[in-house]
This record gives C-alpha cells, sequence and structure tokens, in this order.
C-alpha cells in the first residue's frame, strides 16, 4: 500500500512539471524609478516602479514579489507585493509597489560622491518572485545597473 502512495504523489508531482519547459531561464527584474509617499527622519514610504523582463517561451504568471533594494552598495529599501499580473513570453512588464526605505546612509554615500558618481546611481535589486508555475512556487533573482539620478528621482532630463 506504501509503494501505491509513493506512486501516485511521484505520478502527481511528474504531471504537475509536464507542461514546463525544462530550460526556464530566470526572469530579469530592474529598477526604473522612485517616488516618495511619506518620509520622516528615519523611514521612508516609497513607491518603486519595477521592469520585469520574461526571457521565457511560456507567460510568467506572478503572484507576487519580495524585493531588497540596494543603491550606491548600501541597503537601502525593502517591499513585499502581493500584486497579480501576468509577463508575456520573451516579452515585459512594468508594475508598481511600496516599499520602505531607510535613505540615510545611501543619500549620504551619495552627496559624498564625486559628482560622476552622482549623475548615475548603481543599484542592485535582490528577492523572490512568486509565481503560480506548477511546482516552480519561487524564483529567486539578483540584479544590478545603474539609473540616472533624475530618473530614480522621476525627473525628466533636459535635453541640450
Amino acid at each position: 500500500m506504501k509503494n501505491w502512495i509513493r506512486t501516485l504523489v511521484l505520478c502527481a508531482t511528474l504531471a504537475g512539471c509536464t507542461g514546463l519547459p525544462s530550460d526556464l531561464r530566470t526572469p530579469e527584474i530592474s529598477f526604473v524609478s522612485m517616488r516618495a509617499l511619506e518620509a520622516s527622519l528615519f523611514e521612508q514610504r516609497l513607491e518603486v516602479r519595477m521592469k520585469v523582463r520574461n526571457p521565457n517561451i511560456i507567460d510568467l504568471p506572478v503572484k507576487g514579489l519580495d524585493v531588497d533594494v540596494e543603491l550606491a552598495d548600501e541597503p537601502f529599501a525593502h517591499g513585499v507585493s502581493a500584486r497579480e499580473f501576468v509577463v508575456p513570453a520573451q516579452g515585459e512588464a512594468e508594475f508598481d509597489m511600496i516599499v520602505t526605505a531607510n535613505a540615510a546612509t545611501a543619500l549620504l554615500k551619495i552627496a559624498g560622491s564625486d559628482r560622476k558618481s552622482r549623475e548615475e546611481i548603481g543599484y542592485r535589486v535582490k528577492g523572490r518572485l512568486a509565481t503560480r508555475l506548477g511546482l516552480l512556487r519561487s524564483i529567486p533573482f539578483d540584479e544590478s545597473g545603474t539609473v540616472p539620478l533624475s530618473e530614480l528621482l522621476g525627473k525628466r532630463r533636459k535635453d541640450k
């Protein structure tokens, strides 16, 4: 009887995976911009705009995100979103989420850096993307890049 149960569990597990390609790639998460919602000396609530790029040949049904953001190599913000959306196969989607930040350390480092470093800021976003893909319920990610300070603050560059 126990072998029968094991066989049933194995079949159910394999059936849940049959619709998934074997070469799924990690989606790319990037930081687009941010906007202050509330601020105090010790804590800030920010709305950040994130972009998810899906390099796979199947749609990516996202059911939530847990994100840590670093700016200028300093811990900056953390947020959890339960917003559901679908990133099309080989496509991208942007979304907004609320994060809580303690920006003092990162802002002091940015203010003390040279002018070029203040025009473009290095960032890192890492965390887990929750999905509705069979048994693949969580995908870790760790992405980094740079963003112009004007875009980070939601400002547009003036063409010269």
